[in-house]
């Protein structure tokens, strides 16, 4: 038996999702929310074998209900099922800890297999977003420039940033004002698409940056 909790806003994904796994003898649904929080409450509370998550949710997005999740529930794997299927936010879920990533336009037959994949231990992916995961692993782990879209001031920044500055230590290690490297900052969390200096510097320490500069508080 395959206990799974649903995460989604949207009362008639709850409901259709419902009705899926009711349905079918191997899969036990243990639980609905509708914010991150609560899906991050429930996953402790209930230790599910699989969270079918959406990342558009109130209170906590589920890219960061993903992560809390991989983080007090490690035994429980993230399936997200979601409208997007553009790259960034496929490696924002991955990133976060998601173990399988489907789009809403699944079919039954799709949900049920991913469940099950990933309740394994398998990690699985929508079709349509196959050849974006198969580039990731192609490419080398930590390149010469892993955000080419970065500008080499913004990047540096970033890096200072990763090692643990606070902005006004990254403006007196640069030696420029407060208000520039705030600028910056913004201009670097809109690039990457990230909601703040925490998503950031992991983004940047997974590529490797920071590091360098040791653990600063």
């Amino acid at each position: 038996m395959i206990t799974v909790l649903v995460a989604d806003d949207h009362p008639m994904v709850r409901e259709g999702l419902r009705a899926l796994i009711e349905q079918l003898p191997d899969l036990e649904l243990v639980g609905e929310v509708a914010t991150g929080s609560d899906a991050v409450r429930e996953a402790v509370a209930q230790r599910p074998d699989v969270v079918i998550m959406d990342l558009a949710m109130p209170e906590l997005d589920g890219f960061e209900a993903t992560r809390q999740i991989a983080r007090v529930a490690p035994e429980t794997a993230v399936l997200v099922l979601t409208m997007t299927e553009d790259d960034r936010t496929l490696v924002r879920a991955m990133r976060a800890g998601a173990k399988g990533y489907l789009l809403k336009g699944a079919t039954k037959e799709q949900i049920v297999r991913a469940v099950t994949a990933v309740a394994a231990g398998e990690v699985i992916f929508a079709p349509s977003v196959a050849g974006a995961v198969l580039a990731m692993l192609t490419t080398r782990e930590h390149h010469e420039n892993p955000f080419p879209q970065l500008s080499p001031r913004e990047r540096q920044v970033l890096d200072l940033l990763a090692g643990g500055l606070s902005n006004a230590g990254i403006a007196a290690e640069l030696q420029l004002s407060s208000k520039t490297i705030s600028n910056l900052t913004s201009s670097i969390f809109a690039k990457l698409a990230v909601t703040g200096r925490t998503e950031a510097a992991l983004l940047a320490r997974d590529e490797g940056l920071g590091r360098q500069r040791g653990e600063r508080p």
